[in-house]
């Protein structure tokens, strides 16, 4: 498959650029459900917050038609995730993928980082193709829950003290 018309989008949220192209949440939304079992049914509100807390997100676009999406969360200099990394089926096996990971690697928020870390649950061998190796010794994973916040001290925070403070 030929996929030189697709259009690769670096959204940066420390250099905002006039070329970036705006993320249709409800594209990804669908996306998603065509893509990966484990984002089904992603609600617009927590695709929006889980983006505004993001750094680089990486798009691919056929035109108009959002193909490919990925992020990552970073300290910048210890370590980063990334997150999310979708291809369209109809795209998938022309390196698309393998170029959109590379793309969030090399940006400075990513590349800095001591170690870079991601989830997958069949696609080791893509990854190992990267170069990620399967890591035994950081396999916990904590499923959220709400927690009651009855009972437990008052948290107070840097900001608020400081204005108390002065």
């Amino acid at each position: 498959m030929d996929c030189s018309h697709v259009q690769f989008c670096i959204h940066d949220s420390s250099a905002q650029t006039a070329a970036a192209r705006e993320i249709d949440l409800h594209q990804l939304q669908d996306l998603f459900n065509v893509t990966a079992f484990w984002a089904q049914n992603r609600r617009i509100e927590d695709l929006a917050t889980a983006i505004a807390h993001s750094n680089p997100i990486v798009t691919a676009w056929d035109g108009d038609r959002l193909i490919g999406f990925s992020r990552a969360t970073s300290d910048g200099v210890y370590r980063a995730t990334i997150w999310d990394v979708v291809i369209h089926p109809d795209y998938q096996g022309a390196g698309l993928g393998r170029k959109m990971v590379e793309t969030v690697l090399m940006h400075p928020h990513v590349n800095r980082a001591e170690r870079v870390y991601l989830m997958t649950t069949n696609e080791q061998r893509f990854y190992s193709r990267i170069g990620f190796e399967e890591n035994q010794t950081t396999t916990m994973v904590l499923f959220n829950q709400p927690v009651s916040q009855e009972g437990l001290p008052a948290m107070v925070y840097m900001a608020e003290a400081s204005k108390e403070e002065s």
